[in-house]
C-alpha cells in the first residue's frame, strides 16, 4: 500500500465520540487473518456497523450519510488494547486520512505513521469544541498543516498545534515508508561508508 504525500488536508470530518475505542473494535481479530492490506477497510468497526444478520446498523456514525469526510475524530484513548497494525490498515482501507483525538495508545500512533495515517492529538479541550460544531453543522471542516503541525477548526478559525516525530513527518511529506526514506539519502549513506572505510 503506498503511501501518500500529506500536506495539508481540508475535510468534512466523521465524529466518533467514544473513549478507550480499542484494535479490537476498530478490526475483529476474526478478519486478522489475511496479510495483504487489501480489504480491511470493508470490515473497520465491523461489529458496530454490522448486526449479526450482516444488515447495517442504524445509528451507527459509519452508517449516517449526514456525516462524509476522510477526517475521523474519536474519544480520548483512541487505538489501545492490542498492537495490531490491521488497524491502522482498516482505517487507512475506508479513506481516513486523519484521526483526531486527545489521547492515541503509542503503537496505534506508531502504526498509523507506518501506514500514512496522520494522528493529531489535540487537547480535551480543543476535541469538545470539534465535536460541538459538528454537531451544530455536519459540513463542519477541519484543516490539517503538516508543515505547520497545526489543525484548524474552519468555521471558527480557531487553531491548535501538534506533535509529530520529525522523521515521521518528513516521511508523510514525501509519501516514504521507511525503505524509500533509505533510499533517498542512499547518497549520504555511500559516502559515509565511503569515509568509514578510509
Amino acid at each position: 500500500m503506498p503511501i501518500d504525500k500529506f500536506t495539508t488536508l481540508r475535510s468534512s470530518c466523521i465524529p466518533m465520540p467514544i473513549e478507550n475505542v480499542d484494535t479490537d473494535q476498530i478490526i475483529p481479530a476474526r478478519f486478522l487473518k489475511a496479510t495483504s492490506k487489501e480489504g480491511f477497510g470493508d470490515n473497520l468497526f465491523r461489529d458496530w456497523r454490522y448486526n449479526k444478520q450482516n444488515q447495517p446498523i442504524q445509528g451507527f456514525v459509519l452508517n449516517d450519510p449526514t456525516y462524509s469526510g476522510s477526517i475521523l475524530v474519536g474519544g480520548k484513548n483512541f487505538g489501545s488494547g492490542s498492537s495490531r497494525e490491521h488497524a491502522a490498515w482498516a482505517i487507512h482501507g475506508y479513506g481516513f486520512k486523519v484521526v483526531v483525538s486527545s489521547f492515541f495508545a503509542d503503537i496505534f500512533k506508531n502504526n498509523a505513521l507506518n501506514n500514512g495515517i496522520l494522528p493529531v492529538q489535540v487537547s480535551a479541550a480543543f476535541l469538545e469544541k470539534i465535536f460541538k460544531a459538528v454537531q451544530v453543522d455536519p459540513k463542519t471542516e477541519l484543516e490539517v498543516n503538516l508543515e505547520k503541525q497545526q489543525i484548524t477548526l474552519v468555521s471558527s478559525n480557531e487553531s491548535e498545534s501538534f506533535e509529530i516525530n520529525p522523521y515521521k513527518k518528513e516521511c508523510l511529506l514525501n509519501g516514504y515508508d521507511d525503505i524509500d526514506y533509505l533510499l533517498s539519502i542512499r547518497d549520504k549513506i555511500e559516502a559515509f561508508e565511503a569515509n568509514r572505510v578510509n
